[in-house]
């Protein structure tokens, strides 16, 4: 039988290292992809001629009614651009401060989704509803706001084509199960919940995202959390809240404050 792996005390300079080559591999490998114009052109036709068969093709209607209310499309162009990154990483460093027992297991369900989805990016490179040519308003562009790097100037530096799976969706399914199951106050697991579905309203009505994109970032989110259960042998959240090795060497004052006001 393997033996368990058990997460042990993170480290935070290693921590911080491995997210920041983490994240560079990740942006590397995403924008080294070709972009192919045409592949992505006769992907996105057929993704959006499946949801029309469907009956579900409701993107190009919410992106409409939601560009015609100025303010509420423009926080939206904005939310697309900086939530999807400050949110993450208030997520993890409350995780490392708060829960070290399941920061590990809880990180690497994150790093083993972002991995799939470069997969995805590099097989199935898609066109995103903006550019696509069926009549979708590109918010960015129409209201001269930055909320894209897929957008403006920032299109020359980033793959225009990776949009399936959606990692907003991903990230922030991540983000919303983490604080759901680990959070102590309702009010907050139900913020957590509120996350990802506000995420989907906002990638849709911006049409940087097919929802189908968004079904592909929680299979990716699924292979992530099954992966990390057969490493662990135990789901991520379901680790005590500090290490037991750490346990052993925290004095008793140490060990309750840390531990007060959260569930193991």
């Amino acid at each position: 039988m393997a033996q368990r792996l058990r997460p042990a005390r993170p480290r935070l300079w290693f921590e911080l290292g491995l997210i920041g080559l983490s994240y560079w591999l990740y942006s590397l490998v995403r924008n080294a992809v070709p972009e192919q114009a045409l592949i992505a052109q006769q992907h996105a036709d057929w993704v959006w001629h499946l949801e029309q068969s469907l009956g579900v093709a409701v993107e190009r209607s919410v992106n409409h009614g939601v560009n015609s209310v100025t303010w509420l499309i423009v926080g939206m162009n904005y939310y697309y651009a900086t939530l999807h990154f400050i949110i993450t990483i208030a997520v993890l460093v409350w995780l490392y401060r708060s829960h070290p027992g399941r920061y590990a297991a809880s990180r690497t369900v994150l790093f083993v989704t972002t991995g799939f989805a470069l997969v995805g990016f590099y097989f199935f490179p898609l066109a995103p509803p903006r550019l696509a040519g069926y009549g979708f308003v590109d918010t960015v562009a129409i209201h001269h706001t930055w909320g894209s790097l897929a957008s403006g100037a920032g299109a020359s530096v980033s793959n225009q084509f990776a949009a399936m799976p959606s990692m907003h969706i991903g990230w922030s399914t991540w983000c919303g199960l983490t604080i759901f199951f680990l959070a102590e106050r309702r009010w907050v697991r139900a913020l957590g919940l509120l996350y990802p579905a506000a995420t989907l309203v906002v990638i849709v009505s911006t049409a940087n995202h097919y929802w189908m994109d968004a079904v592909g970032g929680l299979a990716c989110l699924g292979v992530g959390f099954l992966a990390t259960r057969l490493v662990y042998h135990r789901w991520a959240y379901q680790f005590p809240q500090i290490p037991a090795s750490w346990q052993t060497h925290l004095p008793e004052q140490r060990l309750t404050a840390v531990g007060a006001g959260h569930r193991d």
